[in-house]
């Protein structure tokens, strides 16, 4: 049984909902894909409603992946295929772990890619505020960062104790079903001081304290840009989120270094970390601009030198963090100027720039689909042929995610860059991303499912397929039974080519991640007034369906090859044998392995 400290248990307490932000009217329901062929911009003086549907939508998936009893909230579940479920989560050490989100397709839920989730959608709230407002999708935004931040602080019930992993992955692998038969048991499995985690204790940290800045009544104000905070204000909440903050930091920064997945093998090969540094450093940053406290600061700067974290040109991503610490001190610079002196440092913004803004032109310049430039620590990237960037080898298992970070952190940082030039260059580049995304590529798919006609029918998605055969995933149903309004899949491959099967988990599966950056993306079209998405320049039923087959990590394949004479008798041989391994493998397993195979952080940090 796991002791809690009297510290511990307070902290582990009922969340304060009291403040939550309610809808002021009817319920926010998605609207039907044909919607999405209708022109808003010329006949539409509010929001533009293309953006608040496609903002809309990806909250709504948030709704469709939440885990535990349904009915809380202030609007209950307004996903009518979704069950109250998993309320015994916990159990094996007498807590209550019920709630909080299913990490992708299946039902597993993992903190350190959900550290990087929350993040993201809190740092979105914080700085894409009037777009959440103007399109009354700040209730439904407060909602998701609730339920999320809400179960997170369950998951750290102790101090030292934060628990990583609620589900044994290769049980959940293994079983391709609807809410209500999910199997179990569901072990749990928490980091301590015995078993140290600094990479995921950190990692949630950075997320509850850019969650308490969400929550702390809009104290945030990076002077250069229009946009601000949402009307979220909470300052208890806030306070809460902080002290969950403070109290990881200091474990992580007290205790043996050590990742997680070294600590507890048990948790699988779902998600692997090789490194903390880019947390840490994360981490420290996030608490100084929340805290306003110089010494959280001088550890963030401490921290990027010592690890030497600069000319880093690697993705945004759960397992790598550093672009959006360019990105963050480049913020803190010109909303907390006072940081940098309290430590005994140069407010050097300047400084801040051009390291952010090296990154940013190495994509924009380097990535012209002949393999871009080859800077220290990272791999050869480019570009698809049709210009989606492609950080290899991080995008073989998701193209879409990268991306989407990256037009994220581009739309924030324009507004603080050096020079006008340089931010027209970047938000141009981000929406030509945003454009192939949003329907503008080879195969006129709209990479969104619900959003238009030409979206992706067939998600990787157990609970949204309405299927039970683990063996034919792809054909059962032959339909979709449910639409996973506002899922965002892996992303089609390196050819620009997609296939809508259920069974390529690489290409169609969704994810918290995957999502995390859409909805600032579209509260900030919304905030500055922003033209139609381009998807409503597509005629329904124009979506590519290419020959072939995809040839990738879910569905590998071989070229074949013409044999020799000698060859064909080791054939038959083979084949006996071949048939003897079907006989005892009767069943597939359809699942992601998330893992990349290599740590996007600094080769240092190894």
């Amino acid at each position: 049984m796991l002791a809690l400290t009297l510290a511990g248990a307070l902290m582990a307490l009922a969340p304060l909902a009291s403040a939550q932000v309610k809808p002021s009217g009817p319920v926010w329901m998605p609207p039907p894909a044909t919607e999405g062929l209708v022109a808003a911009t010329s006949n539409s003086s509010g929001p533009n409603k293309q953006w608040t549907t496609a903002l809309g939508n990806a909250l709504y998936f948030y709704d469709a992946q939440r885990s535990g009893n349904l009915s809380l909230g202030t609007y209950g579940n307004r996903v009518p295929w979704r069950n109250t479920t998993l309320l015994n989560d916990g159990s094996d050490w007498g807590l209550d772990l019920s709630g909080g989100f299913h990490d992708a397709g299946d039902y597993i839920k993992c903190t350190f890619p959900f550290g990087f989730t929350m993040f993201a959608l809190s740092w979105g709230a914080l700085s894409f505020g009037p777009g959440f407002d103007a399109s009354n999708q700040t209730p439904y935004m407060d909602a998701t960062l609730r339920w999320g931040f809400d179960w997170l602080i369950k998951a750290h019930p102790s101090n030292d104790t934060l628990f990583v992993q609620v589900g044994n992955t290769t049980l959940d692998n293994n079983y391709w079903g609807g809410d209500l038969h999910i199997p179990e048991p569901r072990p749990a499995f928490p980091v301590n001081r015995t078993h140290p985690g600094t990479d995921v204790w950190t990692s949630t940290a950075a997320a509850f304290a850019m969650g308490a800045m969400a929550y702390d009544g809009g104290l945030w104000n990076t002077s250069k840009s229009a946009l601000a905070p949402t009307s979220l204000k909470d300052a208890n909440y806030s306070a809460t989120l902080l002290q969950h903050a403070k109290t990881l930091y200091e474990v992580a920064n007290t205790t043996t270094k050590a990742n997680f997945f070294a600590s507890i093998p048990e948790v699988g090969e779902a998600y692997v970390s090789y490194g903390w540094n880019d947390t840490m450093a994360t981490a420290a940053l996030a608490l100084a601009a929340a805290t306003n406290d110089s010494a959280y600061y001088l550890d963030a700067y401490n921290t990027y030198v010592e690890y030497n974290m600069t000319a880093y040109r690697g993705s945004w991503c759960w397992e790598g963090r550093i672009p959006a610490l360019y990105v963050l001190f480049v913020e803190v610079a010109t909303a907390r100027p006072n940081l940098a002196a309290g430590a005994g440092l140069a407010n050097n913004l300047t400084g801040w720039q051009t390291e952010a803004e090296a990154y940013f032109d190495y994509i924009v310049a380097g990535n012209n689909g002949a393999g871009g430039l080859t800077p220290p620590h990272q791999l050869p990237g480019g570009t698809t042929p049709a210009g989606l960037v492609y950080y290899s080898p991080y995008s073989d298992n998701n193209t879409l995610q990268p991306v989407i970070a990256l037009v994220h952190l581009l739309f924030r940082y324009a507004p603080l860059a050096s020079s006008t030039s340089k931010a027209a260059t970047y938000l141009a580049f981000a929406n030509s991303q945003l454009d192939y995304i949003l329907g503008k590529n080879p195969m006129k798919r709209v990479y969104m499912v619900g959003l238009h006609p030409n979206s992706l029918q067939n998600p990787s998605s157990a609970p949204a397929s309405g299927g039970q055969d683990v063996l034919d995933v792809r054909n059962d149903p032959k339909t979709e039974a449910y639409v996973i309004y506002g899922a965002i899949p892996g992303g089609p491959l390196r050819s620009d080519k997609f296939w809508d099967f259920r069974d390529d988990w690489v290409e169609t599966e969704p994810a918290l991640d995957y999502s995390s950056s859409f909805p600032a993306i579209a509260a900030y079209k919304i905030a500055t007034g922003a033209d139609d998405p381009y998807y409503v320049h597509l005629e329904a039923g124009t979506a590519v369906n290419p020959k072939g087959v995809p040839c990738d990590n879910a569905l590998p394949c071989e070229p074949k090859k013409k044999l020799k004479g000698g060859a064909i008798a080791g054939i038959v041989v083979g084949s006996v044998v071949g048939a003897a391994l079907i006989g005892a493998v009767a069943w597939l397993i359809i699942r992601r392995r998330r893992a990349s195979g290599y740590d996007e952080s600094p080769a240092v940090t190894k």
